[in-house]
């Protein structure tokens, strides 16, 4: 199975500026990400961003970098803009790495490539996880999924979904013992034609109320398919107390 990884890299964040070039046990954050997504087994790996020093470093690490618009509103438009620009043919699988995940596992990588590749009838496919501490369930930053007996998203929200009517009906905020939730891994696989059909499509109203842009591919009638992932990824990094953590777990 072949398939390409583009990592979206942007320097400027609000909460962590300059983001992909910290440090962690020696390297960048983005040489991390990039060197976990070659042991994925991609055929092709690819760095976009819309700035010239993440461009340099990258460069200083060998790797393969596609410079984009500063307009994009997401990782997926700036996708979208990559596999323009290369040529890549309709039928190649597109995976959306992160660039602040340094310790995702490069076994999911290609688990969610291998996703899609088995279900044609999905345009997108993507993981989660069992959810096991009420915290996250309850948790606004956390996303949470439902699927249908096929493994397809019927949605995604940042509210504890399904809604437990028995057990959350007083104000409970537990796990129920007969009910199952899951947190959406944000690692998305897509096939080139989905993305430049995605490309034309504006915001949707579901999308911009709960701010997840996967949202944008349901309202427009495409299916996602979620996978049980094989290895739980690591904690990603959006603070000086999150780069800290993960530093100590590197090391």
């Amino acid at each position: 199975m072949k398939f390409t990884v583009v990592i979206p890299a942007r320097y400027a964040s609000t909460r962590l500026p300059g983001k992909p070039l910290r440090l962690l046990v020696g390297r960048t954050m983005l040489e991390h990400v990039y060197r976990r997504a070659l042991e994925s087994g991609a055929d092709r790996v690819v760095i976009a961003t819309d700035d010239e020093r993440i461009v340099q470093a990258a460069r200083d690490f060998d790797a393969e970098v596609c410079m984009t618009s500063a307009q994009h509103r997401s990782g997926s438009e700036r996708i979208t803009e990559v596999v323009t620009t290369l040529k890549l043919a309709d039928d190649v699988i597109v995976v959306n790495v992160q660039g602040d995940e340094p310790l995702i596992p490069p076994a999911i990588i290609r688990q969610s490539a291998r996703n899609l590749a088995e279900h044609t009838p999905a345009s997108v496919a993507t993981l989660c996880e069992l959810i096991t501490e009420a915290d996250d369930l309850f948790d606004p930053n956390v996303c949470k999924v439902v699927v249908d007996s096929q493994g397809y998203a019927l949605y995604f929200s940042r509210a504890p979904i399904p809604w437990h009517r028995q057990a959350f009906a007083l104000g409970g905020q537990h796990l129920p013992d007969d009910t199952q939730h899951f947190r959406h891994i944000g690692l998305y696989a897509y096939r080139v034609g989905f993305l430049k059909q995605y490309a034309g499509w504006s915001e949707s109203v579901l999308e911009r109320t709960e701010a997840l842009e996967q949202l944008r591919i349901l309202w427009h009638g495409h299916r996602i398919h979620v996978d049980l992932a094989q290895e739980t990824p690591g904690p990603g990094v959006d603070s000086e107390q999150d780069l800290a953590r993960v530093e100590r777990l590197m090391a």
